[in-house]
This record gives C-alpha cells, structure tokens and sequence, in this order.
C-alpha cells in the first residue's frame, strides 16, 4: 500500500528548525503541511476541519500540548494526533495518550519514523468499516461503535475513535489471541510493526480496562508473550 499524499497536516511545534524540518518532510511527500508555534495557535487551527492530522509537541508556550490535545480530541473525537515527547520520557508518553492522542514519537526522531506514523494515522482514519460495525457486548457493557460509547446501567463511557477500534477488533476475534503485530497492522495501520518500538498498543489496553472497571480487567485478557484476547 503506498503513501496516501495531499493530506492537510497541522504541525505545532515551538522550536523553529524542527517545525520547519517536519514541514519540509511532509511536504515532500505530497501533502500540505501548515505550522504553528504555541499552544493557543495549535488549539485554534486544530479545530479546522481542513486539517486531517495533528502533529503535537508537549512542550509548548502558553498552553501545553496535553491541553491543547485534551481540546482538540473533544471536539474532533476521529482527529488523528501524534505527539512530540522528549526520549524517556515515560510519563509525558502515558500523559498524552491519557490526553487523547494516538500514537507517540521521541525526540530526537528520524525523518523516517515520522512519516511511517503519520501515514499509519492517515491509513487508519481512512478505514471505514468499523465505523459500521454493529454493537456489542464486553460482560455488562453495551458497546456501540457508531457512537464511541460504552453503556450500562448508571454509567456511560465514551471511548476515543482509536479505543474503539481495538475493542472492536478484540470483539471480531473473541475467544481467539490477537498478538501485538496484528493490532499495530489492524487498528494503527503500521505496515511494518516489526520495525516500530513502541508500547502503544500495551498503554491503550489498560486504558481501556480501567474505563470499563472491574469487566474490563476481567474481560480483555493478557496472553504472555502472545498478544491480548477478549474473553468470551
């Protein structure tokens, strides 16, 4: 499958020679990024629907990129956001993803793994499938995928587009181990996910046990060494 090219990307992103580094790469590869250097700019422009990723530093002036990401995923909850963290830092990559986004790179980072994530985001948010797929059922709770909500009685939880995804997949496969490959393929659209380093995938599904509690914990089951399963 090849790059998916003419896609309008916001870039936000303080430190000039990097903002203009990634601009240039993407426009390299055919689409049209835009740039913009503080928290306030990144949250305002975000919110156009013209822009159909989001590439967002963690360390910005004014607002911080959890806050600007908190935003932008409350109003455009299908919104692609790949964060910006300095390497090891652990608790900026845990925060972000706590804050909405779908996948993370360090810094410094190569030309190369930025544009494979950005163009797994775009190959993700173009696949229109499970947005169709038909409700189901994870223990007590109703999971509605058109929605992004997870309902049952006296609580209501609503999923981001990406947590959908996975529990989705997990649902199509239940009973049956989907290993981490599989998932960074299926729900992230890496193309290659052996050549990714990356603990997304493990992050995303304890998030998605502590949203549906006890069921959660008991339901999406972790299969050493193999993958995840949901149980039946």
């Amino acid at each position: 499958m090849g790059e998916i090219t003419g896609i309008e990307i916001l870039v936000v992103e303080d430190e000039e020679a990097i903002c203009r580094g990634l601009c240039d790469v993407l426009a390299y590869h055919g689409h049209a990024p835009t740039g913009a250097a503080s928290g306030e700019d990144g949250a305002r422009l975000g919110l156009d629907p013209r822009f159909s990723l989001v590439i967002l530093d963690v360390m910005l002036p004014g607002r911080s990129g959890f806050d600007v990401c908190e935003e932008l995923r409350r109003a455009r909850p299908r919104l692609p956001i790949l964060v910006l963290t300095a390497r090891g830092a652990e608790e900026d990559v845990l925060r972000g993803f706590r804050a909405g986004a779908d996948d993370y790179v360090t810094k410094p980072f190569s030309v190369a793994e930025v544009v494979a994530r950005v163009e797994a985001l775009l190959r993700r948010s173009r696949r229109a499938v499970r947005d169709e797929a038909s409700s189901f059922r994870v223990g007590s709770w109703r999971v509605d995928p058109g929605s992004l909500v997870a309902e049952r009685e006296g609580e209501r939880v609503t999923l981001s587009r990406l947590e959908m995804d996975l529990l989705a997949l997990l649902d199509r496969e239940r009973g049956r181990i989907v290993s981490r490959r599989v998932l960074l393929q299926e729900v992230w659209g890496y193309e290659a996910p052996e050549r990714i380093e990356t603990r997304t995938v493990d992050v995303h599904v304890a998030t998605l046990r502590k949203r549906l509690g006890d069921e959660g914990r008991k339901r999406i089951e972790t299969v050493r060494g193999e993958g995840y399963r949901l149980a039946t």
